[in-house]
């Protein structure tokens, strides 16, 4: 593999805006379904969360397909859902965005804290990373399964997993890039969801 498993996502990002600054559907997607691979490598440990990212990219695909030239910016389809009063539907795209954008916010996180905390094992990158972006917004149930489940039992072993992520190149840089590129993104989304 040419690069690092960040890479394809990297190049994705500097698509991801208009010329007039608006956040594109198509492009941002994309960046997503690029992340995807990386969640591959914790294994199981990220199953849960790979589906969930999988089908809110495939949501909002969907909807983007059904007429691109409508839905070509990512808050258009968010938009037409509010006007119709739609928006808050567990099925709705609104929806899909938002917790799209919550599952790469945690995404990010990790991958934060594997460069911040070198002397963390696996388990406390993923539990502090959960913690701090969705914890919040899962029930009792939820937040049991992730935290013994994932975290505790089935996290990989931090070098060896950082081996599998490097590839041909220099991992720490397109982490530090991949975290530093996509949260102002991330935080847009935010800004625009709580309107």
């Amino acid at each position: 593999m040419e690069g690092t498993v960040f890479t394809p996502a990297l190049e994705g990002m500097k698509c991801v805006k208009s010329e007039e600054g608006e956040m594109l559907t198509k492009p941002f997607l994309n960046v997503c379904k690029q992340i995807l691979p990386v969640i591959d490598k914790f294994g199981a440990a990220m199953a849960l969360v790979k589906t969930d990212v999988g089908g809110n990219i495939t949501r909002l695909e969907n909807k983007y397909l059904s007429n691109p030239a409508e839905f070509e910016n990512l808050y258009s389809m968010v938009k037409v859902e509010v006007a119709a009063k739609t928006a808050k539907g567990s099925s709705s795209c609104t929806n899909g965005l938002l917790w799209l954008t919550r599952a790469m916010d945690f995404i990010v996180e990790l991958f934060r804290n594997l460069m911040e905390h070198k002397d963390w094992a696996m388990s406390q990158v993923c539990t502090e990373a959960y913690a701090k972006t969705l914890k919040k917004f899962h029930g009792w149930l939820a937040s049991s399964t992730f935290t013994v489940g994932v975290a505790m039992k089935l996290a990989p072993e931090r070098n060896k997993f950082m081996d599998v992520v490097a590839g041909k190149g220099d991992i720490s840089s397109d982490i530090k890039k991949f975290c530093a590129t996509f949260t102002p993104l991330l935080q847009e989304n935010h800004k625009f969801l709580v309107r």
